[in-house]
């Protein structure tokens, strides 16, 4: 029996409704997506903090969300998990033709060209139209800012200059500044939103991640917090 079938089989009895374990039988799609979400941070967490023990251990918690959701579609008879890994392979093979086909790509640069034709061929074929479409609703916004900056940077005649974005960030802050003597929250949410936005739209230009920037900041703040509250960081505030 390999890894897999035994981990399939595992979670079959885990469903079973007749002895299985009554957490797991009465779990549904929607119940369980915020536990893969969370899994997926946890496996960023581990590589962030270098340790591949954990890494191992969240991986086999985000593998178990997969079989999960699998096996709850094989039980309403819409697909299975074999139909998953072979979903998958396809993807990659139709999607590499360069490594399992005579195409030929030189650089990283390249591929990740090739990668977003190929994407924008698959939207059309699933009937998505907007440049918009297949961007999840539920990813983090900075994430989800990121990827629309970049459909929307794509589609253009010539990309946005990198003077254009730091001018939209300061028009941004301007704007912002400006309307904070009103005090009315919803121009002020509005303002910040374009702001962050803008800010993104900057990190893009550098070709940094604001998500991972942000990631970052907030980490170091954290750090600055444990620091101020230990015995020797006290300052007696």
């Amino acid at each position: 029996m390999s890894d897999v079938q035994r981990l399939l089989d595992i979670m079959a009895r885990l469903r079973d409704p007749e002895g299985g374990c009554p957490w797991d039988v009465e779990q549904t799609f929607e119940s369980i997506a915020p536990y893969t979400i969370e899994e997926a941070y946890e496996v960023d967490d581990a590589i962030r903090r270098g340790d591949p023990a954990a890494l191992r251990d969240e991986l086999g918690d985000l593998l178990l969300q997969v079989v999960f959701h699998a096996r709850m579609a094989e039980e309403a008879k819409q697909f299975s998990f074999g139909d998953v890994v072979d979903s998958v392979c396809e993807k990659l093979v139709r999607r590499h033709p360069h490594v399992f086909a005579d195409a030929t790509i030189e650089t990283a640069h390249a591929q990740t060209e090739a990668w977003e034709r190929q994407k924008s061929v698959e939207r059309a074929q699933r009937g998505e139209t907007s440049l918009a479409d297949g961007i999840p609703l539920g990813l983090p916004a900075l994430m989800r800012a990121r990827k629309l900056l970049g459909r929307a940077e794509r589609s253009a005649a010539s990309p946005t200059s990198r003077e254009r974005v730091e001018d939209r960030v300061d028009a941004s802050l301007v704007a912002l500044h400006a309307a904070l003597p009103e005090r009315d929250p919803t121009t002020l949410d509005a303002l910040l939103g374009d702001l962050l936005l803008s800010v993104a739209a900057l990190g893009r230009s550098f070709e940094l991640d604001p998500e991972a920037a942000l990631r970052g900041a907030v980490a170091r703040l954290e750090s600055q917090l444990r620091e101020a509250e230990s015995p020797a960081g006290e300052t007696g505030a």
